[in-house]
């Protein structure tokens, strides 16, 4: 299994996982708003053991998590959110919906510094309680009432990404301490190299994309 970032050619692909799995389902341009704003977010799982028959054969993808941050914070907090996430019956039990998670998750925090990630989930979704509550620590809210098309009820869940930051931070520490200590016996290297500088990333409708996305993520 593969688990990699989500290209523009795999999009009819994750439309059809979405489509076959979830009630919510979008537009095709949604998830290409998706692609072309937050390209570092939106990850793949990718059945690598099917044998492609010809250079050609797409490879089988299993499982997405589609992300994105949120442009306009109403508490003025930079954050990610989970648009959706699904992984096919065939493919279940193998933690690819958690690995997805993660993975997105990191990226919120290493490119865009977010610090905590949003979600919605269908009050009766048991499953993906589980993932989200127990699993990955993510806490309830509030309850947004008839949030989705059919009128169902949603739980509005949060998760705090200090300890991804913390870890992050750590990483990045080692990783000057390795650049910059001693070389074996010849004493300490002859220089560090300068940490490479962050510089801004477009975003959203910076990109100039934001007329693609429907305004209502669940089709009300």
């Amino acid at each position: 299994m593969d688990i990699r970032l989500l290209r523009s050619s795999d999009i009819p692909h994750v439309q059809h996982a979405n489509i076959t799995n979830l009630p919510e389902n979008y537009f095709m341009k949604y998830y290409l708003y998706h692609a072309l704003s937050w390209p570092q977010l939106s990850y793949v799982a990718v059945d690598i053991s099917r044998p492609q028959k010809s250079p050609y054969d797409y490879p089988r993808i299993v499982g997405y998590v589609l992300a994105k941050m949120d442009e306009d914070p109403p508490d003025g907090v930079q954050h990610g959110h989970i648009t959706s996430l699904s992984v096919m019956r065939t493919h279940r039990r193998l933690g690819i919906a958690e690995k997805l998670m993660r993975q997105s998750q990191r990226a919120m925090v290493e490119t865009f510094s977010a610090q905590y990630v949003s979600l919605h989930v269908r009050v009766s979704n048991n499953a993906a309680l589980r993932l989200y509550r127990d699993t990955l620590g993510f806490q309830n809210e509030s309850v947004e009432a008839k949030y989705y098309a059919d009128g169902e009820d949603a739980y509005s869940m949060k998760l705090n990404l200090s300890e991804i930051r913390e870890q992050t931070a750590e990483e990045d520490l080692l990783l000057e301490q390795d650049e910059g200590g001693p070389v074996g016996s010849l004493g300490s290297a002859e220089g560090v190299e300068e940490k490479e500088k962050k510089r801004k990333v477009k975003m959203g409708r910076g990109l100039g994309v934001g007329e693609l996305v429907e305004r209502n993520e669940s089709q009300k």
